[in-house]
């Protein structure tokens, strides 16, 4: 079967989307749509219901789906091996990196990658941590370097390399800033900005407070924390932010609480790493 076919297929199974497909794979969504009717045609049998704009996976197309992901992740085990024969760091390196990873941590490392190994193409996508460890748990991403997961997958192998002390700020003119000793209980009196329940530092934060049985004032979200750091700054709330981002922020000490989240780098447990891949890993955990 033609692997470009599969990959269409999967994509649109994953994201029960033509058109979200085709922009994962960087293609038109009628060659989406003729991959499809191609699969469909060499199988035989209809793959997706398309009903008022909605697309399902037909029972077909359900027995498709993990044995389509095994081929393609075999094919692409194959070629790596290949490549990998040689000694050479060469090919694609296809990474997920959350934003402020990208922003804060890895420009110095991408830049001596790219120095180091001329002959790799860095294919990098931006995203939420949480979007980069589906990335890598589905075989789209070969490394992802994101905010740890709180939960571990038998599937995703995990290293920390940084710990990312989090630190209580508030604007210089905000009435917190005055309070001398503040609890967490000052703070549940004010509207707070946090990272979405979706990711892993809002939910850090927020069972904290779960914890001390102390309920929020109505937060607001968004998942930029450079986002939150100016909404901040201008006086709409307090918030939680790494300590990278907290320059022109007053920084609320509480005592007895201290916490922190870990970064680092995820990869699949079954997949094979690529020469690429264990070149970046060397960079980054020099120790390891």
């Amino acid at each position: 079967m033609d692997k470009h076919n599969l990959n269409a297929f999967i994509a649109v199974a994953e994201t029960k989307s033509f058109s979200s497909a085709a922009e994962i794979l960087h293609v038109t969504q009628s060659t989406i749509s003729k991959r499809i009717a191609l699969l469909e045609g060499t199988m035989g049998q209809k793959l997706f219901d398309r009903i008022a704009r909605q697309v399902s996976v037909t029972p077909a197309g359900a027995e498709l789906l993990p044995r389509a992901k095994h081929m393609v992740q075999e094919y692409q085990n194959a070629i790596q091996a290949i490549n990998d024969l040689s000694g050479s760091t060469s090919g694609i390196l296809r990474l997920a990196i959350s934003h402020h990873l990208g922003l804060h941590r890895l420009p110095p490392i991408l830049r001596a990658y790219a120095q180091e190994h001329p002959d790799v193409v860095l294919d990098i996508e931006f995203m939420d941590s949480e979007k980069a460890y589906e990335q890598v748990l589905h075989g789209h991403s070969e490394l992802a370097v994101i905010t740890l997961a709180l939960e571990q997958h038998n599937n995703i192998a995990r290293r920390k390399i940084w710990d990312d002390r989090l630190r209580f700020v508030c604007a210089q003119d905000h009435p917190l800033s005055k309070v001398q000793s503040p609890r967490l209980t000052h703070l549940a009196d004010y509207p707070v900005i946090l990272p979405g329940l979706n990711t892993y530092t809002g939910r850090i934060v927020q069972n904290l407070f779960h914890a001390e049985n102390i309920r929020l004032k109505s937060p607001m979200s968004t998942n930029y924390l450079e986002t939150i750091s100016t909404m901040v700054e201008v006086g709409l709330g307090w918030s939680v932010l790494p300590e990278t981002l907290v320059k022109d922020l007053h920084v609320m000490s509480i005592p007895d609480c201290h916490i922190q989240r870990e970064l680092g780098y995820i990869h699949h447990t079954k997949r094979t790493l690529s020469n690429s891949a264990k070149a970046f890993i060397a960079l980054i955990d020099p120790q390891l």
